[in-house]
């Protein structure tokens, strides 16, 4: 029996519908992270192979935990042997933004970046207000 690749096209198009209900999409040249929460602070953990430390930039901001690389690629030729590439995917820059659940104290996040690996660690803001008890009269 033959399939109708109509058939085919309406279940791509109901798959990526559902992929854009759900903000399931990948991202291109997005870095890939880690986030752990350990009780009073978060650790966020990301994979950038290649990149020196004057290459990336963090910020954070409303939230967000920003996470930007960039790099100029140096190419030699050496001979005419080297070849010419059909198909590349090393990438010169990449980017992640990830959305940190709870407040954080922003003057006291730190990173730290050690063979391709970006550790930033936030520390939960505690909220200092207890409460205090009320009388009734």
């Amino acid at each position: 029996m033959r399939r109708n690749p109509f058939d085919e096209l309406e279940d791509m198009f109901d798959r990526m519908s559902r992929q854009l209900e759900t903000g399931d999409l990948g991202e291109f040249n997005a870095v890939p992270v880690d986030m752990q929460d350990h009780g009073d602070e978060y650790t966020v953990v990301a994979d950038l192979p290649g990149y020196a430390v004057d290459d990336i930039d963090l910020t954070f901001a409303d939230g967000d935990l920003r996470i930007d690389a960039s790099r100029e690629e140096e190419s030699e030729e050496t001979d005419e042997d080297a070849g010419t590439y059909v198909h590349r995917e090393r990438s010169e820059s990449a980017s992640r933004t990830v959305r940190v659940p709870d407040p954080v104290v922003e003057d006291e996040i730190a990173a730290s970046y050690n063979n391709g690996t970006l550790t930033v660690t936030l520390p939960k803001a505690t909220d200092e207000v207890d409460g205090h008890s009320i009388d009734i009269n």
